[in-house]
């Protein structure tokens, strides 16, 4: 195995302990069920992007998306 394979393999299993736990640190969706449809458009409700919520969902999706391409980028020499 390569010196390179290994160190994709590492950080590969980071970015997964990483995702594991920004997914665990976020919200659950459904706090927000109980208001009728635009009721709940209050200054968080607008500004989610900036809120730390925001930025956990942001990074969540970045590491998810490079979870994806480190395995498609390890698992695309074996064939």
């Amino acid at each position: 195995m390569s010196p390179l394979r290994v160190v994709l393999y590492v950080i590969l299993i980071l970015v997964s302990v990483l995702v594991t736990g920004l997914i665990l640190m976020q919200e659950g969706k459904q706090q927000g069920l109980g208001a009728i449809s635009g009721a709940a458009e209050t200054y968080w409700g607008k500004n989610k992007g900036r809120s730390m919520e925001g930025k956990l969902v942001k990074w969540t999706a970045i590491l998810v998306t490079l979870m994806i391409v480190l395995s498609i980028a390890l698992n695309i020499t074996r064939f």
